[in-house]
């Protein structure tokens, strides 16, 4: 149904294969963006709209918007359409902020990666972790939702970043492995980067996001959910529209918690393909592959998934999985072309979006094998 690239299949494209086709982007020539269109039309109706999707998917290409749609609701009970400026949980899609905010520390010479954890957290009891183990997810840390027992904690409790470290502290939480030794993915490396990041700036993670990513970028319906937010955080939902309850471990953040549309992951895509919001040398570190124990192209930058084919193809991405929120958020840096599903109603089609990367080149790969992209914070993440 989705077809494996242009130059095959413009051929077939007829000017009544749909009935209505939004302007033509004044970047892409009328053939090739109907080519596009009907391609992600096909994939939506196919593999979106007949799962019962609620969220939002947007496609662009060099930041031209190519497709659109929203569909579900914010709150099923009151029948809250989600809309354009409809703030859903990006779950660990979230990382990829935090990350890029301690490299952007990093170049303007608040810290060096290479900084030992302890320094900034000084009753951190791991003095050979280092920042750059947080981001690659080497350090050798246990996922603080398999080890933090939430019968220690009233049902009400939301646990907060500090409260994390405490219990590393207090419990003396052993590693799992000797650090930079290889990758295992691992949130308590996140929520400790969102630590250090308060701890540098002098104010709270939602803040010094605020100011320093989503305001600059215009991005004005993100931001880092709190509880101070509780009113206005968008449900999530169990596939049977059954609400997904919070639980102690909600109000975390760096690791997940941000909130945002996909036009403004699309203002994120674009500051990321743009190299003007983040230098050259940011970029480059961030963009490389740093677990290099066993051959394979799957991989992990400095808060960003990779994917490196065998033709020389790279796709940088990060997925998410919370509750009932999913999230995929790719880029295919070749082309500037942004990928971006979001949705609100726990739905694994989300994470087929990865069948659109043929769409805009030769992206042939094991699509089957690809569909386990998404990260997961119940059972950790495949590959």
């Amino acid at each position: 149904m989705i077809a494996c690239n242009y130059t095959a299949e413009k051929k077939s494209i007829k000017e009544d294969s749909l009935q209505f086709y939004p302007s033509t982007p004044k970047e892409i020539a009328k053939d090739k963006f109907r080519y596009y269109y009907r391609a992600i039309q096909s994939f939506y109706d196919n593999y979106l709209s007949r799962s019962g999707f609620s969220g939002g998917i947007l496609v662009a290409k060099e930041g031209a918007i190519i497709f659109e749609k929203n569909a579900g609701f914010t709150d099923f009970t009151s029948s809250d359409s989600i809309r354009v400026n409809s703030s859903l949980h990006i779950a660990s899609t979230s990382k990829t902020f935090t990350a890029m905010a301690i490299l952007q520390l990093a170049k303007n010479n608040k810290l060096s990666i290479e900084d030992p954890v302890a320094k900034y957290l000084p009753s951190f009891p791991y003095t050979e972790i280092n920042i750059k183990m947080l981001l690659n997810h080497r350090s050798g840390l246990t996922n603080y939702l398999y080890f933090i027992d939430p019968k220690k904690y009233a049902s009400d409790h939301s646990l907060t970043n500090a409260e994390v470290l405490n219990y590393i502290i207090e419990n003396k939480i052993p590693l799992s492995y000797k650090p930079d030794t290889r990758f295992n993915y691992c949130n308590t490396n996140y929520v400790l980067l969102a630590l250090i990041i308060e701890k540098i700036s002098q104010q709270s993670f939602p803040e010094f996001m605020q100011k320093n990513i989503f305001k600059p970028l215009g991005m004005t319906h993100s931001f880092i959910c709190t509880s101070a937010d509780s009113s206005i955080k968008t449900k999530s939902y169990y596939p049977n529209w059954r609400p997904w309850l919070e639980d102690i471990f909600d109000g975390t953040y760096g690791d997940k918690n941000v909130y945002s549309t996909p036009r403004d992951l699309l203002k994120w895509s674009n500051a990321i393909n743009d190299n003007k919001t983040f230098s050259s040398s940011i970029l480059d570190s961030a963009f490389k592959p740093y677990s290099n124990e066993t051959d394979s192209q799957h991989n992990y930058g400095l808060g960003w998934r990779l994917l490196i084919l065998k033709n020389g193809k790279k796709i940088i991405y990060h997925n998410g999985l919370w509750h009932g929120s999913n999230a995929f958020f790719a880029i295919l840096p070749e082309e500037k072309v942004s990928i971006i599903i979001i949705g609100n109603k726990n739905n694994k089609n989300i994470y087929k979006g990865n069948m659109l990367y043929n769409v805009f080149g030769d992206y042939l790969q094991n699509t089957n094998d690809s569909y386990n992209l998404s990260d997961s914070f119940a059972v950790g993440s495949p590959k």
